[in-house]
């Protein structure tokens, strides 16, 4: 070769037989064949992989780890969290059908399901999954799905699954929740009978802030489904993407252990701060609490402003579930696009404060808020 063709032409011989510990990295956006027969039997269904969008070594790992997390026999990659739910969510209703949501979803979600999906066809009622009657009286003759989140986005509230999936049995309804703040350590929605369930892996499953991802698991046909809609839409993950998720994973027992521990510890402390009106944490749910997500309600004594100026090396952003301890302000962030009346019914104020909460020593994250509280009367 010369030097041109032989600068290109350098892939290791030994590639096929090179056994890594870890999964390499399979940053590459097209497979290559060895001859035609090859090719075509790619599409007779005799080889994995054609192209990266359609699929990689890599997204197809991430699926089926979440898919063994939460007990179910598929799962798919997507490019971020709301991918994830717009391809579970095509994957069952179509031009002409109804949702049926709950009215307390992520802000994201909700913009999605009310904007978006109209587009489409598909009306949403948004009604709250709190009072089964309600979620009842809203379903209709095109009603194809119940959606809502295992632990609800910022208030959270703890959803009845068993309740909503005898609901939906008898409608012969499909169901899909969002399991992102629970985890599948906390909460594993399909083995209580949910046909779908959703993660913005960009959180807990990753865990380090570093990358974005979404996955879709559950009944295998619809997963199919879903799948065929991620690779039709172009909503497919990146290798390195996958890639960096799996790494996360690995320690996220370790992690989640750890953050709810520390939640359940500041929810306790800020119950005893009398600048604090409300604690929302489901402290009832499991010995160590019930996930690391704790929202307050901060009393009117408490400046908003000063609050935020005050929490010393807390960061603000408008995310969740690092290994660092973060604040978010709701009503600026993930529900700003909710109209300020379905705010107000919900109960997200001003004062409203979301802690995502990390491992750093549970003493210094209490001393933090109660000490940036007290600086802000």
């Amino acid at each position: 070769m010369n030097f041109e063709t032989s600068v290109l032409h350098n892939q290791n011989k030994k590639e096929r037989t090179i056994k890594s510990k870890v999964t390499p990295i399979y940053q590459t956006s097209a497979f290559a064949f060895t001859d035609l027969e090859e090719l075509e039997g790619f599409y007779q269904g005799n080889g994995n992989y054609l192209y990266s969008r359609v699929g990689n070594p890599n997204t197809d790992e991430l699926g089926q780890l979440v898919a063994r997390l939460e007990g179910t026999p598929e799962g798919a990659a997507a490019s971020s969290g709301l991918s994830a739910i717009l391809a579970a969510i095509l994957s069952v209703a179509q031009n002409g059908d109804h949702i049926v949501a709950a009215d307390d979803v992520y802000g994201g979600t909700f913009h999605m399901l009310k904007e978006e999906l109209s587009s489409l066809g598909i009306s949403v009622t948004f009604v709250s999954f709190a009072n089964p009657a309600e979620v009842e009286a809203a379903i209709q003759t095109n009603t194809v799905l119940l959606y809502t989140e295992s632990i609800t986005n910022p208030l959270l509230r703890v959803e009845n699954l068993t309740q909503l999936v005898h609901l939906a049995q008898k409608h012969k309804l499909k169901t899909i929740v969002d399991n992102t703040f629970a985890t599948p350590l906390h909460c594993q929605p399909y083995r209580l009978g949910v046909n779908l369930v959703v993660h913005s892996a960009t959180k807990y499953i990753g865990g380090h802030s570093d990358v974005t991802a979404g996955v879709v698991v559950g009944d295998q046909e619809l997963v199919e489904r879903a799948r065929a809609k991620i690779v039709n839409l172009g909503a497919n993950s990146t290798p390195f993407e996958a890639w960096l998720t799996c790494r996360g994973a690995k320690t996220l027992a370790l992690r989640m252990k750890a953050q709810s521990a520390n939640a359940r510890a500041l929810a306790l402390s800020l119950k005893e701060n009398e600048h604090v009106e409300t604690v929302y944490y489901p402290l009832e749910h499991g010995e160590h609490g019930f996930g690391a997500m704790v929202t307050i309600k901060l009393a009117e004594t408490v400046n908003i402003s000063l609050f935020f100026k005050n929490l010393d090396w807390i960061k603000i952003v408008p995310t969740l579930a690092g290994v660092e301890t973060s604040v978010s302000h709701p009503l600026r962030t993930s529900h700003r696009a909710l109209p300020p009346e379905a705010c107000a019914a919900l109960g997200i104020t001003d004062q409203v404060v979301r802690i995502s909460i990390g491992i750093e020593n549970a003493k210094d994250i209490i001393e933090v808020f109660n000490q940036a509280i007290s600086k802000s009367i």
